[in-house]
């Protein structure tokens, strides 16, 4: 039975509705999606498949990365489509997983960064050893097809339909932009669904090298990093990585490029490591606070044009990352930040350093002033207004974590 079949079985899309319920908090998602599979609207896509039919070709978006003002390139299929593909892939996470090594943490059942973070922190000695992390230059967009193809037939053997099915979306040569066909090399397209499988396949090879290394190493997606007792040992082994990685066709992102030395302790998924505290990452701590002070300039841009009160620009802002930090976007492709953070953190250090700034911001929209004059904006009128403390929101999550750790399985 190919994979393909099962996206016709009720029961089966019940099964990933359940899932999906269970890891988002978003409830627009999980009311958009009970409808979609109540209507069966999956079944005409389905149907299409079967058929052979022409699948609609995917959007061409460029959006801002996570924190950033730095741009990446995705890709959208319709959301018939993508509702489908979604399932699809969840079904090859599943059906593939045995492939895959246990350095790999990406996208993976039951495997999240915080297995990858501890996994490492259970790692005798590993305070002592020298790390190296490497990041691929716009991974997902620059895969080779043509040297991916013969890994996925090879993968897929046991389900030629299901093969001819995504080989025939890689060779696809179009993308839609701004609503006319146009020809571009695309990889397997970030923001698709299946891109998380194929990104987690095309380096597997790899992954199996550096286990056989017997060294610590730990890859999700396009990130990794790995441990070694001495400088010398640590630096051969990347250039082995940078070797391996160019006859792949892809190149680094020299500026993620990092050695660290024992007392420096080291940074992985955006998190920082050093003995056995684990706190955010410098770098994104940064990032959010420029989020933060970007989001704040332009709100008070928007109050003086519109002649709009302080207080309402405020609630724009704090509203703004209530939603990002602790509430989620509405979009369940996109991880709440707290949900990445907060299982993994052992310190609210850097929490508070950002509960501070944010703070600051708000007491800057509401007073217009950078000076002492903005403390006249109380703790109390902000929360008021609807502020959470990123502080407070994570002493209770780990206190309700450590209530479902005491509940039997």
């Amino acid at each position: 039975m190919s994979l393909l079949d099962q996206l016709s079985l009720p029961q089966v899309w019940e099964r990933f509705y359940q899932y999906k319920i269970s890891q988002t908090g978003h409830q627009f998602y999980e009311k958009r999606l009970k409808a979609f599979i109540d209507e069966k609207r999956y079944l005409p896509v389905v149907q299409a498949i079967a058929n052979g039919n022409p699948f609609p070709l995917p959007r061409r978006s460029v959006i801002s990365k996570m924190s950033t003002e730095k741009k990446r390139v995705v890709y959208i299929y319709p959301e018939p489509e993508n509702t489908v593909l979604k399932l699809l892939t969840w079904l090859l996470l599943r059906h593939y997983d045995g492939l895959f090594s246990e350095s790999l943490f990406s996208f993976r059942p039951r495997l999240t960064a915080k297995d990858a973070i501890r996994r490492f922190l259970r790692t005798p000695d590993l305070s002592s050893m020298w790390a190296y992390k490497a990041d691929i230059h716009d991974y997902f967009n620059s895969i080779p097809i043509n040297r991916f193809l013969p890994i996925l037939s090879n993968t897929l053997s046991d389900d030629p339909e299901l093969c001819r099915f995504l080989i025939s979306l890689l060779n696809e040569p179009s993308v839609l932009e701004n609503g006319s066909p146009l020809l571009e090399q695309k990889g397997i397209m970030a923001g698709t669904p299946l891109a998380s499988f194929y990104a987690n396949l095309y380096l597997k090879d790899i992954d199996e090298h550096f286990n056989s290394c017997s060294i610590p190493y730990s890859r999700y997606s396009d990130d990794i990093i790995m441990f070694a007792p001495t400088k010398d040992e640590i630096e051969k082994y990347a250039i082995r990585f940078r070797s391996l990685l160019s006859e792949k066709g892809l190149t680094m992102n020299p500026s993620k490029e990092c050695l660290f030395a024992p007392d420096d302790g080291w940074v992985f998924l955006g998190f920082y490591c050093h003995g056995n505290t684990v706190d955010i990452a410098p770098a994104t701590l940064k990032k959010i606070k420029g989020k933060m002070r970007r989001k704040a300039r332009a709100l008070k841009r928007w109050a003086d044009r519109k002649g709009k009160p302080g207080e309402a620009a405020a609630i724009a802002f704090i509203r703004s990352f209530n939603r990002k930090l602790l509430d989620g976007s509405g979009d369940e492709n996109e991880l709440t930040w707290s949900l990445w953070f907060f299982p993994v953190i052992s310190t609210a250090d850097s929490l508070r350093v950002i509960d501070q700034y944010c703070q600051d911001c708000i007491r800057f929209l509401i007073s217009g002033k950078h000076t002492k004059g903005r403390y006249n904006v109380r703790y109390e009128m902000m929360k008021q207004l609807g502020y959470r403390s990123l502080v407070n929101e994570y002493y209770r999550f780990k206190s309700g974590e450590s209530l479902v750790k005491q509940m039997p399985d």
